[in-house]
């Protein structure tokens, strides 16, 4: 297996992903050019919108673009809010019939096999729309994407920040994890079932993706954007996740060894 230089990991997250594209600026900026990445759900999709040539702002464009709450996006199928074959028109727009083996660089895409309950990196030769659209099939909000023959739904439900993935595959791991800890919420908000349910799912994933922090070697963690939605509609709040990104990657940055990268 060819070793790289540079990798880069991309935690899940939602609209709140658009901190990655952030960074990829920045790092464009410093001519600092990841050959690997390791994405989930969000991660996953901006990884491949940038592994087929999108700028980063183009990437955020690209969020921008995305409608999804659009009412003829509504499904009545029980097993999800928002029919994933309507995202599925949004990622050919971009992707076609490419598949993962045909991208300039390469990229791991995880997403989670609710069959057998196990993690899965979709291969070489899976088509790059279905993959991606399966790593971003997020529980209740999107149905599962049939792949392949398998049934799958997001990533992040096992693991949210596969840095494990490209873990002895590149010199040096970069890591952009959205996972920041979860704020703390007074018993009055659990009153609910699906409020409890949808706790106890954070904290499982919290604590998931903490766990893969120590595979990287240069970790960004923006701590204010918790502030923010996975579901972000208002363009000025996009182009502020996106500045988040780009000014958490600039001041981090500031306090590495200027040498690392030559």
């Amino acid at each position: 297996m060819q070793q790289y230089s540079i990798g880069l990991v991309l935690s899940g997250g939602g609209h709140k992903g658009l901190v990655h594209a952030g960074v990829l600026q920045f790092l464009q900026e410093q001519k600092i050019e990841p050959q690997i990445f390791s994405g989930t759900s969000a991660g996953a999709l901006i990884s491949s919108l940038y592994a087929v040539g999108k700028s980063p702002r183009e990437i955020l464009e690209f969020f921008r673009s995305v409608n999804l709450f659009n009412v003829h996006h509504f499904s009545l199928a029980k097993n999800g809010l928002l029919n994933a074959e309507k995202f599925m028109v949004y990622l050919e727009q971009v992707f076609g019939e490419l598949r993962v083996g045909d991208l300039p660089k390469e990229v791991y895409i995880s997403a989670t096999n609710i069959e057998t309950a196990k993690p899965k990196i979709f291969s070489p030769q899976t088509k790059l729309k279905e993959a991606v659209a399966a790593s971003c099939a997020f529980p209740g909000v999107f149905s599962p994407i049939m792949v392949e023959g398998k049934l799958y739904s997001d990533g992040g439900i096992l693991n949210n920040f596969p840095a494990n993935v490209i873990q002895g595959r590149c010199d040096f791991v970069i890591g952009v994890n959205l996972d920041c800890g979860l704020d703390y919420k007074p018993a009055n908000k659990f009153a609910f079932a699906p409020q409890t349910a949808w706790r106890a799912i954070e904290i499982m994933m919290s604590q998931n993706s903490a766990m893969q922090n120590r595979f990287c070697d240069w970790l960004i963690n923006p701590k204010d954007v918790n502030q923010y939605s996975v579901f972000e509609l208002s363009s000025k709040r996009l182009d502020a996740i996106f500045n988040l990104g780009y000014q958490t990657a600039k001041r981090e940055f500031a306090k590495l060894n200027p040498s690392i990268f030559g």
